[in-house]
């Protein structure tokens, strides 16, 4: 697993991960910055790595960068959106 990435200029947050054979690929969100909110507009996880929890890994990377970073993210994705609300202990985070 390498560490979570935010490409500002490509408005896009990335890691990657290991699929079943060792290969990096990678978990990726676009969004869309107002102030110090992040729209989450969409999450995709490589084909290899469907199923093998590395989204949720990356939401909870997501999260804790937001935390750190002093922002708010809004989920538009209905993964993103399903996923912090299964984890209210991010509820500090969502805007």
């Amino acid at each position: 697993m390498t560490a979570f990435q935010d490409h500002v200029a490509a408005r896009r947050y990335h890691q990657d991960f290991p699929d079943a054979e060792g290969e990096d690929r990678r978990v990726w969100a676009e969004y869309v910055a107002r102030g110090k909110t992040r729209v989450i507009l969409h999450v995709e996880a490589a084909p290899a790595l469907r199923g093998t929890g590395a989204a949720s890994t990356f939401m909870q990377s997501l999260a804790e960068h937001a935390r750190a970073e002093g922002l708010k993210l809004e989920p538009i994705c209905s993964y993103a959106m399903l996923w912090l609300k299964r984890h209210p202990e991010y509820a500090d985070v969502v805007g």
